[in-house]
């Protein structure tokens, strides 16, 4: 600006990219048709002082329980959980200066102005891991559909063969009119399920945010104490904190049983109940236990 001094103003910062959750949303499917995403650049700056504007976020909505990973790092960026937590996954490169941003007591028309920097570029990876405050873990076949369904409003598929569960359930069980939990039932765990044999691995990872376990025996085995370590030792491989969460057995299909028979199952003093999904019985005192577990995992 002749005799008037530098007027150049600052150019717009980029905009970001943000990821929030959406308690609406149950599954990352929209990600498998939409991967990229790219924010608006900041508008340039003007003559008289004009800063140029910010660049448009990008939001983008994902359902609670949602892992971000830097996939060039293998570092997480985030666990979202709760409604609406929001993370700013890239940010917008920096707007440049014009070169009123350059005027000194001894350079009063500077003729130097600045280029912007360029924004973040991330590769991410989005993992969901279900939320439920209980989560059956068991052998297939041995009735965690059929438990589920009666415990809970869950309609999950239900036969008499093993792995007819192939993706996890969740059901929301009500205890009384103010109390309620989510429970969650996941393919059957076989040996070497923590290898990604049978369904496994995929699945695990679906437990490991409950807060109390359900061990789901068949109570017609003829050996339910190795039913039982087998299935610790897949949970212990898989992750060694998890094995560790509070837990409890529940011995299933006691109405093929003559008579029922109390079994000690292993060393550690954990509650032991013996109910049929299918015919209800026993129900009712499982769900007192998970009561009270669920209330003294809260105190402590």
């Amino acid at each position: 600006m002749p005799k008037g001094g530098p007027d150049g103003g600052k150019g717009g910062d980029g905009g970001d990219v943000l990821i929030q959750v959406d308690p609406h949303m149950t599954t990352l499917l929209d990600f498998r048709y939409k991967r990229h995403y790219k924010t608006e650049n900041g508008k340039p700056g003007e003559g008289a002082l004009k800063h140029g504007k910010k660049g448009k976020n990008v939001l983008i909505k994902v359902p609670p329980g949602t892992v971000i990973r830097d996939l060039d790092t293998e570092k997480i960026i985030a666990d979202l959980t709760r409604k609406g937590q929001m993370v700013v996954a890239a940010c917008g490169g920096k707007g440049g200066r014009g070169n009123a941003s350059f005027k000194s007591p001894t350079l009063q028309s500077p003729r130097k102005s600045e280029l912007g920097t360029k924004g973040e570029e991330k590769k991410l990876s989005l993992e969901l891991k279900l939320l439920a405050d209980v989560g059956i873990v068991g052998q297939p076949n041995v009735g965690k559909s059929t438990l589920l369904a009666k415990l809970s409003s869950a309609k999950p598929k239900i036969a008499s063969y093993p792995f007819t569960t192939l993706t996890p359930n969740l059901g929301m069980v009500k205890l009384d009119d103010h109390q309620s939990f989510v429970l969650a039932d996941i393919p059957g765990l076989i040996e070497g399920a923590h290898r990604g044999k049978g369904l496994g691995i995929e699945f695990l990872k679906h437990i490991q945010r409950t807060k109390l376990l359900l061990y789901l025996l068949d109570a017609t085995s003829e050996d339910i104490r190795s039913d039982y370590q087998a299935l610790l030792k897949e949970i212990k491989l898989f992750d060694p904190l998890l094995s560790r969460r509070p837990k409890m057995v529940v011995l299933n299909k006691i109405d093929l049983l003559p008579q029922i028979k109390k079994t000690k199952i292993g060393k550690d003093k954990i509650p032991v109940c013996y109910v049929s999904a299918l015919t209800g019985k026993g129900l009712k005192e499982l769900l007192s236990i998970i009561k009270n577990k669920l209330e003294e995992i809260k105190k402590e």
